[in-house]
């Protein structure tokens, strides 16, 4: 065990690091890396270098397919592949603009054939129900509505929603803390996947001024997955870390390895008031005798790694103290929930980021699915909370969020006889 002591005001706070002193075993192969969401992400990535004549014959060849499964109307077939590409090239024009608008970037072809994905399927719905009604008219005016919410959708999902970021207040009580002392107001940050800087972190470094927290904490992931080695992406994260402060301290943790290569995202911290912690204990000890651990981790997304540090960090951390862990995905909390931990942070999922009424997350990437989406779970005696995120993934992922609005966390840490919320 390594104890460093760091005291930031001798009267009133001190802090202290333990840290394994062990090696981590990393495994050979990275496990999101393997996972079959991931390599979707890739896959449809290629089009990243397609010119502008071979996105168009792209959409040329599926406007003819469309066409073809309208071929039972033969009169109605060329329309309903005009209607489809019509409605595709609104989306290009979208896409094009959003650079422009400072909103999101990147290439232009992944999110364009992602978009269309959805739109051939409601063309293929309305020949289907055409076919059964025996109706042309029905399968044009099924056709024309459906391309008409697509549109609404993204145009709502891409320019509007991403930049809805709010704060969400939860309260949370501990046996370990005294009823009667004042609660700690500690902010969860997490998924920032900066792009460039846009009105979205303008607007995140608002409300964190607005929320005064004592404490601020962040669970990794702070590129987007497409400019992982861009430089200029880099120095703008790096401008909006440099910008977070705390009374008690600023702390942060690192997240999926292909988002935060471990070789590269240490460096983003260099020079920053931010305590990265791999694989270790800061032991927040307050004037009034209270104290708080955060369990920083990093996040292999492997159990056969991640388990054995998780318990080595439980053993370091001082049992009369709030416990706090802080790891990058919710997938371990069928392990966490059989230790001592009060609270458990975590972001990933983005809370699935496209969210269906009724459903909830159509995907979550993680190997829990749909048992850990967003927001708060209660099990034994351990309250997870995964986040919803401040940004998008990147690669080929939707560039966009519906029903599923970024977040930042406050949370009230206060002792058992203290009102709560969850």
């Amino acid at each position: 065990m390594i104890d460093i002591p760091n005291k930031l005001d001798a009267k009133q706070f001190t802090v202290s690091y333990r840290s394994t002193g062990h090696t981590r075993v990393v495994p050979v192969d990275d496990e999101l890396e393997n996972r079959w969401l991931h390599k979707i992400f890739v896959l449809t990535h290629k089009p990243a270098s397609w010119s502008f004549w071979q996105l168009l014959a792209a959409l040329l060849a599926i406007s003819f397919l469309v066409g073809l499964c309208w071929r039972l109307f033969a009169s109605a077939s060329v329309v309903a592949a005009g209607i489809y590409l019509v409605f595709a090239l609104t989306d290009w024009l979208l896409l094009a603009w959003l650079p422009r608008l400072n909103r999101s970037f990147g290439p232009v072809g992944p999110q364009l054939l992602v978009n269309t994905v959805p739109r051939v399927g409601a063309a293929l719905l309305s020949a289907l129900l055409a076919w059964i009604s025996g109706s042309l008219a029905v399968g044009l005016w099924t056709l024309v509505p459906l391309q008409m919410a697509g549109t609404v959708a993204y145009l709502w999902g891409a320019l509007y929603e991403p930049f809805a970021l709010t704060t969400t207040h939860r309260s949370v009580q501990s046996p370990h803390l005294p009823p009667d002392a004042s609660p700690i107001r500690l902010l969860h940050l997490s998924d920032l996947h900066v792009e460039r800087l846009t009105r979205r972190e303008t607007h995140l470094l608002e409300l964190v001024e607005q929320a005064r927290p004592d404490v601020i904490v962040i669970t990794g992931d702070y590129l987007n997955l497409s400019y992982v080695d861009d430089p200029t992406a880099r120095a703008e994260v790096r401008k909006a870390l440099a910008r977070l402060s705390a009374p008690y301290g600023v702390y942060a943790v690192l997240g999926s390895p292909p988002v935060d290569p471990r070789n590269t995202t240490p460096s983003l911290f260099d020079g920053l008031n931010i305590r990265l912690l791999r694989d270790e204990v800061a032991i927040l000890t307050f004037a009034d005798g209270r104290t708080l651990s955060l369990l920083g981790m990093d996040c292999e997304h492997n159990f056969e790694s991640d388990s054995p540090v998780f318990h080595q960090l439980v053993d370091l951390a001082p049992t009369d103290s709030m416990r706090v862990l802080l790891y990058h995905s919710p997938e371990l909390m069928p392990l966490v929930q059989q230790f001592p931990i009060d609270l458990y942070l975590c972001g990933h999922t983005h809370g699935g980021q496209i969210r269906m009424p009724l459903y909830g997350a159509i995907l979550t990437s993680t190997v829990t699915g749909k048992r850990y989406e967003m927001g708060p779970y209660v099990e034994q005696d351990t309250t997870l909370y995964i986040s919803r995120g401040i940004g998008l993934e990147g690669l080929g992922a939707p560039r966009m969020r519906l029903f599923c609005p970024p977040e930042i966390i406050l949370f009230t840490l206060s002792g058992n006889n203290s009102p709560s919320h969850l």
